[in-house]
């Protein structure tokens, strides 16, 4: 199923969170490198302000409620029937917002057996089990493996990974022609980059120390 046309404009007003520039104390705050808060939550859909208990886990990082909500405002609302696979998975908070707007199917993928443990209990809380499903593994190999299976991956791989870019090549296999890549980094990727991975960039904010990129695969 091809995904839909993206909800906003490119002339759209930016949200606070593709401000990096602000003052505000905000805007300080998320400079900071992020940690584990405890909990994480849904923030739209079926499941919307569903709190979810996070393990603590040496370099966690749960993507923020405030991008979150860009990126599904980015996306649209509405995943209903699209294949989405959450490579990263950590917390599953961003799998699992896919979960609760509606998408056919969520894989989360998660290395760390504390980590996909707790998603498993997640799904069981949230009695998303017919859609979403974790599998305890690397989330590159699983990549590597997919061939156009997906509407939409979901890459949060830590930042000093050296084969983070391994996983963005992968995932622009992954993708549906005009499917999704969402891609959190420690700087931007220049448009040069996406095209030579077959990828178009499509959004892109900066919110603290994070670069996050929605990109498109061409057709």
């Amino acid at each position: 199923m091809k995904p839909p046309k993206l909800g906003s404009k490119k002339g759209a007003k930016p949200s606070d969170a593709q401000r990096p520039d602000s003052r505000s104390r905000a805007s300080a705050k998320a400079a900071a490198p992020r940690q584990a808060p405890g909990e994480v939550r849904i923030i739209g859909g079926l499941y919307k302000r569903s709190k979810l208990p996070v393990p603590t886990v040496d370099g966690l990082r749960p993507t923020p409620d405030r991008v979150r909500e860009t990126l599904f405002n980015w996306l649209g609302q509405d995943l209903s029937g699209w294949r989405c696979l959450d490579a990263f998975a950590g917390t599953g908070a961003l799998g699992l917002e896919c979960a609760s707007r509606g998408a056919a199917q969520v894989l989360l993928v998660e290395q760390s057996p504390k980590l996909a443990e707790a998603l498993g209990k997640h799904i069981e809380r949230l009695g998303c089990a017919a859609v979403a499903q974790v599998r305890r593994a690397d989330g590159l190999g699983i990549l590597a493996q997919q061939r156009a299976a997906f509407e939409l991956v979901l890459l949060d791989p830590p930042f000093d990974a050296a084969w983070a870019s391994k996983a963005l090549e992968a995932a622009a296999k992954a993708v549906v022609p005009g499917g999704f890549v969402y891609w959190e980094a420690p700087k931007a990727l220049t448009e040069d980059e996406a095209s030579a991975l077959g990828l178009v960039i499509h959004r892109h904010l900066k919110a603290g120390l994070v670069h996050a990129h929605l990109l498109v695969r061409q057709s």
